[in-house]
């Protein structure tokens, strides 16, 4: 049985009311109506375990399988979370929750080879140009997404690649945009892949109180266009795009994913982040490890992309109607926040939910629309390509 929300049961009840009334209406000619049945609209599947290939696996095989997204020729796109990939070398920030789990990510990359893709591409544009993908590796040590993509190129008719995009994507195609920018850059290797995969971390963030599967988008537009460089050193779009407000940065990225369409989201709830995230440190997130909230990892799946993010939120213990990206994304038609038309596949959701200290929210820092110059960039590519 679905679990309704107070808000929906309002809902729900008001119309369930008006049909009985007009039901009253017609007695004699059939007797009253029964009241209206409201089927789901949208499907996630929650997979628990420890195991975050079979977990991935599981999750896609509960919404009908990668086939029904992903078809025999066809070039997919994945867009993982790697916000501080470029400083993994360093010290390991996918155990800390910064990252997606290379694990997910290679999961759902060979699930679209099997099924015929072409070339699956797995790409991001962080805080700087160039991504060294060997240090994208796995829990356990064992393998990288570098690693990983010479792999199953090797075993599969189709290729898989990673790429980073600023200094990979052929082109950047303006998409029309509600905001003060007019249109948006986004790389073409997204707005030309005939299938998008968002698979993001879960975690809260200081400027946009969640960033999951819509606001992973922020990260397929280009440095050059969109970001300041900061010292000690990295490249900042939220120097550069309005993060005034939580709205102001949510019309922005959702405005990419209307454009884009995405087709799945894959959400990582193994290792993620609470708190002032997106990222873990004194004055910003904390680790959060579902084994010790929840007793297990979690994987969500779903091909709307709305409907994982507001099931997600649920499970962080955030209430949707609060969360603006999720409301903003519903009123532009982008997918389903209702809990009553959410059918959650393989577990309940009072079963998921955890305690989650949500952002304190740092938008009051505004922004700059000064960009930095090409020749700042070009000099900084020079320099990381040697």
């Amino acid at each position: 049985m679905q679990e309704i929300s107070r808000r929906d049961f309002l809902r729900i009840s008001a119309l369930a009311a008006g049909g009985a009334a007009l039901g009253a209406c017609h007695e004699g000619r059939g007797g009253p109506q029964e009241p209206p049945v409201f089927e789901p609209t949208a499907r996630v599947a929650a997979a628990r375990g420890y195991d975050l290939y079979g977990m991935t696996r599981e999750a896609l095989e509960d919404i009908g399988g990668i086939e029904q997204v992903v078809h025999p020729g066809e070039t997919v796109f994945i867009k993982p979370n790697m916000v501080t990939l470029p400083w993994a070398q360093y010290s390991d920030r996918f155990s800390i929750g910064e990252c997606t789990k290379p694990e997910v990510i290679i999961a759902v990359a060979e699930e679209c080879l099997k099924a015929g893709a072409t070339e699956v591409i797995v790409g991001d544009a962080s805080h700087m140009p160039v991504l060294e993908w060997e240090y994208a590796t796995t829990l356990d040590g064992s393998t990288n997404l570098a690693a990983e993509a010479e792999r199953l190129s090797s075993q599969y008719e189709g290729n898989m690649r990673v790429a980073s995009l600023e200094v990979d994507s052929p082109a950047w195609v303006e998409v029309p945009s509600r905001t003060y920018l007019g249109v948006i850059a986004i790389s073409s290797l997204v707005a030309h892949a005939d299938r998008v995969i968002s698979i993001p971390v879960a975690k809260t963030h200081a400027w946009a109180q969640l960033t999951l599967s819509l606001k992973n988008f922020i990260g397929v537009t280009p440095l050059e266009r969109y970001a300041r460089w900061v010292d000690p050193g990295y490249w900042d779009r939220g120097m550069a795009f309005d993060h005034g407000s939580t709205r102001s940065i949510a019309a922005i990225y959702l405005d990419i994913v209307d454009a884009v369409k995405p087709d799945l989201a894959v959400v990582d709830f193994s290792i993620g982040v609470e708190g002032d995230g997106p990222s873990v440190g004194p004055d910003n997130g904390s680790t959060v490890d579902m084994r010790g909230r929840l007793g297990s990892w979690l994987v969500l799946a779903s091909t709307d992309i709305v409907a994982a993010d507001a099931t997600a939120a649920r499970i962080m213990s955030h209430d949707v109607d609060a969360v603006t990206q999720l409301r903003m994304a519903y009123e532009m038609g982008l997918g389903e926040i209702n809990e009553s038309l959410i059918e959650i596949v393989g577990e309940r959701l009072r079963d998921l939910q955890v305690e989650w200290d949500p952002a304190r929210l740092r938008n009051q820092l505004g922004y700059s629309p000064t960009v930095a110059p090409a020749c700042a960039l070009a000099r900084q590519l020079a320099h990381r390509l040697g």
